[in-house]
């Protein structure tokens, strides 16, 4: 039996981290408990191609971790610990085919030129979505960053009344509860710029007619105007070396490749850990599970069965392909040069198209047309390739974990083992329709399938990158279900972490941090 712990982590996600951090700075002990190799979750980065060219896993935007209260608590020991952070004045671009594209950067200017291109009304709907965004966004940052319990919620739903009186906050509501389709044609009249800001949405499991989705573009576009966007200074590991640096030096324990089994938990109470080796670990004060909610119940046996129920009753977003090109240059865009110096680029032409990908995904699908993220990190970072050379983060959204069909009649795989190739090919052939030559300047691919995301991180279910839907019924006071938004569990001293709670997905570490707070309170 090893040492006893304050708190035994179960998974390094940044969450994990996050939380250890926390708990670490009022005198908890901690041991970090990782099935894989490596530590990170889905953040973490490798020479996945060909030597010398740094590939991000599956997260690559670092943003929300630079925006977040926990970086902000923590960025001196962060910085001091070797943490990089490179930053994007082009952030994101869709291009349309021919000459026609529209990016947003951090200059509002250069975006009003850009957006009255297509519309001029539209630039004006921008220029005072822009004025309005400090004051919206500090509503809408509180509430993204609050435990959803009632006395704090309280408060931030009177500050709001106070400040933008009835009408103004059932405005607000409104919004929070708008597809992104609505909140779009309802704000701007070009369809180049709906889908522009629609791409997004695409991001976290909003299709542009599901509901509760249209904060998201917005928050996405603002946030990318007022500060920018922020990768990681040689990939987007940096946040994970730094944090784990950061938690050793404090006295706490990682421990790779080591899977836990069950839960130990004695009337009631959970005291800490079996692994699938048989060795015991104890916990003084908490268990902490950042799993995916089917895997949890698994962890937790016959306890509380209608608890494991609603953890099996979890659903999961669509998949995610990706694929990782080593490449001799980045690619010549058909519709502008500039394109080459953004750090995102969608292939996602219109709204519509969208949709449909998004029904053939969850229908089992393999979508005839994906929407196609293509992320251009050496256009900002050049450390991450060979001198001269770069590297393309290439997502195809959204796939099914498991394939029921083909929508374009042209595949007949039925597993991702068969289906990976003819599938990152149509996604190249988008690709190339955009950026002709881009082929003939592959050094290296890597095609990572949702089964094989699945394999590394048990929490990305059927290749959902974001550990489960964020539609209304799930997300809000009730991630993962109603009165469990804390992290809170049944059982005593058995916490959930992770991106399946409160907040929810992202790097900005929302979940852990607000567990460290409550716990070290």
């Amino acid at each position: 039996m090893d040492q006893k712990a304050d708190a035994v982590i179960i998974g390094s996600g940044i969450n994990s981290l996050a939380c250890a951090m926390v708990l670490q700075s009022r005198g908890w002990r901690v041991l970090i408990l990782e099935q894989a190799e490596e530590i990170g979750g889905a953040v973490k980065t490798g020479a996945y191609t060909a030597e010398g060219f740094r590939h991000d896993w599956a997260a690559m935007n670092l943003s929300l971790f630079a925006g977040s209260p926990f970086f902000q608590r923590f960025q001196d020991d962060l910085m001091a610990a070797g943490l990089g952070l490179v930053p994007a004045e082009r952030c994101f671009a869709t291009a349309f085919g021919e000459d026609r594209w529209l990016g947003i950067t951090n200059d509002p200017e250069r975006n009003l030129h850009n957006i009255s291109a297509f519309a001029n009304n539209d630039a004006e709907t921008w220029r005072a979505l822009s004025d309005q965004f400090p004051a919206r966004a500090a509503h809408i940052f509180a509430l993204l960053g609050t435990p959803f319990k009632p006395r704090p919620l309280a408060k931030i739903l009177w500050r709001l009344w106070r400040k933008e009186g009835t009408r103004g906050a059932f405005e607000l509501l409104r919004f929070l509860l708008s597809s992104p389709r609505s909140w779009l044609e309802d704000s701007f009249e070009s369809p180049e710029l709906r889908s522009t800001l629609a791409a997004w949405g695409m991001h976290l499991d909003f299709a542009p007619d599901v509901a509760g989705g249209a904060v998201f573009p917005y928050l996405e576009a603002m946030a990318n105007q007022s500060f920018g966007m922020v990768i990681g200074a040689g990939g987007a590991d940096t946040v994970i070396k730094a944090m784990s640096s950061c938690i050793t030096r404090a006295g706490g324990r990682i421990v790779t490749e080591t899977t836990v089994e069950d839960v130990l938990i004695e009337g009631g109470r959970a005291v800490g850990v079996r692994l699938r080796d048989g060795r015991v670990h104890l916990a003084d004060r908490a268990v902490i599970a950042n799993v995916a909610p089917q895997n949890l119940a698994k962890l937790v046996g016959e306890e509380t069965p209608d608890y494991r129920q609603k953890l099996k009753r979890f659903r999961h977003a669509p998949g995610t392909m990706m694929i990782h090109l080593a490449m001799e240059d980045l690619p010549d865009w058909q519709a502008s040069p500039e394109l080459r110096q953004f750090a995102y680029v969608h292939l996602a032409p219109d709204m519509d198209q969208m949709a449909r990908t998004y029904q053939q995904a969850k229908a089992g699908l393999l979508p005839d047309e994906p929407v196609v993220v293509v992320g251009q990190p050496t256009a900002i970072d050049p450390s991450r390739a060979p001198e001269g050379k770069h590297v393309l983060w290439m997502q195809v959204r959204m796939v099914p974990g498991s394939i029921a069909g083909d929508a374009a009649g042209q595949i007949s795989a039925r597993d991702w083992h068969t289906a990976a190739e003819p599938m990152a090919a149509r996604a190249l052939d988008i690709l190339e329709r955009h950026a002709p030559g881009t082929r003939a300047k592959i050094i290296a691919q890597k095609i990572v399938t949702p089964d094989m995301l699945e394999a590394d991180n048990p929490n990305l279910v059927g290749g959902d990158q974001i550990c489960g839907s964020h539609h209304l019924s799930q997300h809000f006071l009730y991630r993962p279900m109603f009165g469990r938004s804390d992290g809170s569990t049944p059982i005593e001293r058995l916490y959930h972490t992770g991106a399946a709670v409160w907040p929810g997905a992202g790097t900005g570490a929302g979940a852990g941090f607000l567990l460290g707070q409550k716990l070290a309170s």
